[in-house]
C-alpha cells in the first residue's frame, strides 16, 4: 500500500508539474507577445529590438523574468519521468531525459540574457553617440546569435525535440501510456523540427523557411507536453498495461512459448 501510495504521488507529482510548467510558460509568452511582438522580433535589427525594449521598461525585463523560469520548471518533471513511468533503467530514455533537462537548460540561458544583457545594450544604445550605437549594434548581433539563435533556438529545440521523439516511440514500443499521445508526440515534433529552416536562415541565407513552422510547431509540442501532464495525472497508478522497469513488462510472470512457424508465413 505505502508502494503504490508513492507511486502515485510521484505520478501525481509529475503530471502536476508538466502542466503547470506548460500552461504558466504559455500565459507568460502570452503576455510577452502581446507587449514585445515576441517571437517576430526576435529578426529585427538591433535599430528597432532595442528601442522597443529600452521602451518597455522594467515591466518588460520581469516578463522575461517569468517567460524563463516557468518554461524552467519543465526540468523537474522531465527528470522524474522514467521513474514515474517505471522506466528508470530503460536506456534510450535514459539518453533522452538528460538531453531533454539539457534542452531546458539552454532555454533558459537565451531567456534570462533579456534580463542580464539585453538591458544595458538598450540603455547604452538609446543614450548613446552614432559611434556608441555601431558598438553596441556589432555586441547585440554577436549575444542575439550566440544566446538566442544558437544555445536557445537551436540547440534548445532540438534537444527538446530529441527527447520527446525518444518518449513517443517509447510509448509506441512499451504502451506504458496511450497510444495516441506516441503518436501525436512524434507528429508535433516533426512540425517543431520545422523552424529549424528559420533559425539557420539567420546564419546561412537561402535556407528554405516556413513561417508558420515556429508558431505551429512550438504551440502543438507545447499542447503535447500539457497533454502528458493530463494523462498522468489521470492514469491510476494500478492500471492495467505494460508498464515496464528496465524495458520488461510488468506482471508478466511468464512468457508463453513461442509458436512453431508455419510455412510460408514471413517469406
Amino acid at each position: 500500500m505505502a508502494t503504490a501510495r508513492t507511486g502515485q504521488g510521484l505520478r501525481r507529482t509529475t503530471g502536476g508539474l508538466f502542466v503547470v510548467g506548460a500552461l504558466a510558460f504559455a500565459a507568460a509568452a502570452t503576455v510577452l507577445s502581446s507587449t514585445f511582438n515576441w517571437p517576430d522580433i526576435l529578426r529585427e535589427p538591433a535599430a528597432v529590438v532595442l528601442p522597443a525594449f529600452d521602451a518597455g521598461g522594467p515591466s518588460l525585463v520581469w516578463t522575461w523574468f517569468a517567460t524563463a523560469w516557468t518554461y524552467a520548471i519543465l526540468v523537474v518533471p522531465i527528470l522524474l519521468l522514467p521513474a514515474t513511468l517505471r522506466l528508470r533503467r530503460h536506456p534510450a530514455l535514459g539518453v533522452a531525459t538528460y538531453l531533454g533537462a539539457t534542452s531546458v537548460v539552454l532555454s533558459l540561458i537565451g531567456f534570462l540574457r533579456w534580463v542580464f544583457v539585453v538591458p544595458p545594450l538598450a540603455d547604452s544604445y538609446v543614450g548613446g553617440s552614432a559611434a556608441t550605437k555601431v558598438a553596441v549594434e556589432a555586441a547585440w548581433t554577436a549575444q542575439h546569435q550566440f544566446g538566442g539563435a544558437l544555445l536557445g533556438e537551436h540547440l534548445g529545440q532540438l534537444l527538446a525535440i530529441s527527447w520527446s521523439v525518444t518518449l513517443s516511440v517509447v510509448i509506441l514500443r512499451t504502451r506504458v501510456l496511450p497510444r495516441w499521445l506516441g503518436i501525436s508526440g512524434v507528429a508535433v515534433s516533426a512540425l517543431y523540427l520545422s523552424n529549424q529552416g528559420d533559425i539557420l536562415a539567420t546564419a546561412i541565407p537561402g535556407v528554405p523557411v516556413w513561417d508558420l513552422g515556429g508558431l505551429i510547431g512550438s504551440t502543438g509540442w507545447g499542447l503535447w507536453v500539457a497533454a502528458l501532464g493530463v494523462v498522468l495525472l489521470w492514469r491510476p497508478v494500478n492500471a492495467r498495461g505494460p508498464a515496464v522497469e528496465g524495458g520488461a513488462p510488468t506482471g508478466s510472470a511468464t512468457v508463453p512459448a513461442p509458436r512453431p512457424p508455419v510455412a510460408g508465413v514471413g517469406k
